[in-house]
């Protein structure tokens, strides 16, 4: 989805400029501009979103934590209801609620009342770096078209070239998912035209060219 947003954010940005200008300097500037923004966009978005979680995942400990010191007994039933609902009978439901309770409350009310465990443990920074990283991964395909394509041609071949990275992206994500090739590529496609077909349009209308 990075790479994605990356190429489409892109590519509609330089092609914005591109129908608006005879020179390529415009557009290698905005497509960089572009490249550098939604990269420290989407990082500095995801840092904020995973932080809220940790935060909220940090808040619901301490209370756990607080619930286990204050009524031991009601939470051992609550776990006990927990397993009951997996399929355990009464009897051993209370004994697996007990032996974890002994073993390591909090951590047992964590993961199977709370869903929290270090595998879901949220990183803020590592995340934050990921969601910059696949931005760029996209972006930098069409800011490598601005610097190479013909200027009188600028505008069909970012599309062009766009399209056909969507295509391959849409391509790979359904495999890596599962889910119907075909359709994620022509979603995408169609998705993304409409999208560069209106900033196109826009610098059609508002751009001054020059030569």
């Amino acid at each position: 989805m990075g790479a994605n947003d990356g190429i489409l954010s892109t590519t509609s940005i330089a092609i914005g400029v591109a129908a608006a200008s005879n020179t390529r300097s415009p557009v290698i500037l905005a497509a960089l501009a572009g490249l550098v923004a939604g990269a420290m966009s989407m990082a500095a978005g995801e840092y904020v979103s995973v932080s809220s979680q940790s935060d909220i995942e940090t808040a619901d400990l301490g209370r756990e934590k607080k619930e286990l010191e204050t009524m031991p007994e009601i939470e051992l039933e609550e776990l006990a209801e927990i397993y009951e609902k997996r399929g355990l009978d009464s009897k051993l439901a209370m004994q697996v609620a007990q032996q974890l309770t002994k073993h390591n409350a909090l951590e047992a009310h964590a993961k199977d009342e709370l869903g929290i465990n270090e595998f879901t443990e949220p990183k803020p920074l590592q995340a934050a770096m990921a969601s910059g990283a696949s931005f760029i991964s996209g972006g930098i395909l069409p800011f490598f078209v601005s610097l190479f394509a013909p200027v009188h041609s600028m505008v069909y071949l970012l599309y062009g070239f766009a399209t056909v990275f969507l295509a391959l992206s849409g391509a790979v994500a359904a495999k890596a998912g599962g889910s119907n090739m075909v359709k994620s590529m022509i979603r995408i496609c169609f998705w993304g035209t409409i999208a560069m077909g209106i900033t196109a349009l826009v610098g059609y209308l508002f751009g001054v060219k020059t030569g």
